[in-house]
């Protein structure tokens, strides 16, 4: 008897410093894979150094592959939200510039009906002092980062970058 294809989805966020971020969400139940790289910006193939230079618009975003029936997009959207500042513009901690800035990189129309709806409902509940800051824009080309930053703290026996 075949094996079923399990039928598995995208889901891209920054929220800061990718490597914290993709530990996260690397052990979360469901998660298939994840990838570190660059999302939302202006130049082909970005360096890690480009990016850095804060002259390409890229965000450090994961790019996480996750099988939807052992885990939910809006189970992702609470990881996300709980495991970085939605509030700070173009930061994260000690890390300044837009490269480390809140973003969802959404898939679909279903993803960002989500995500707005999160973001309501996060408002709604005057979980924060400031609004919310995080960006919701499509998601178009995703470049991976190179081979050194992907699962960076796991290789390192880490579990957080500060």
């Amino acid at each position: 008897m075949a094996k079923a294809q399990t039928s598995s989805e995208l889901a891209d966020f920054g929220g800061g410093c990718f490597w914290g971020v993709e530990e996260v969400f690397r052990k979360t139940p469901g998660v298939i894979d994840t990838k570190v790289g660059y999302e939302g910006g202006h130049t082909d193939n970005p360096s890690y150094e480009q990016v850095c230079s804060h002259t390409t618009g890229h965000a450090e975003t994961v790019q996480i592959e996750f099988d939807p029936k052992k885990v939910s997009y809006m189970e992702l959207l609470d990881i996300f939200f709980e495991n970085h500042d939605p509030t700070q513009v173009n930061r994260q901690g000690p890390d300044i510039g837009d490269s480390y800035r809140s973003a969802i990189f959404y898939h679909g129309q279903k993803q960002q009906a989500a995500a707005e709806k999160k973001i309501r409902e996060l408002e709604a509940a005057d979980q924060y002092q400031d609004p919310i800051a995080t960006q919701l824009v499509e998601a178009k080309t995703f470049w991976k980062a190179e081979e050194y930053h992907q699962q960076y703290l796991h290789k390192r026996n880490l579990n957080v970058c500060h």
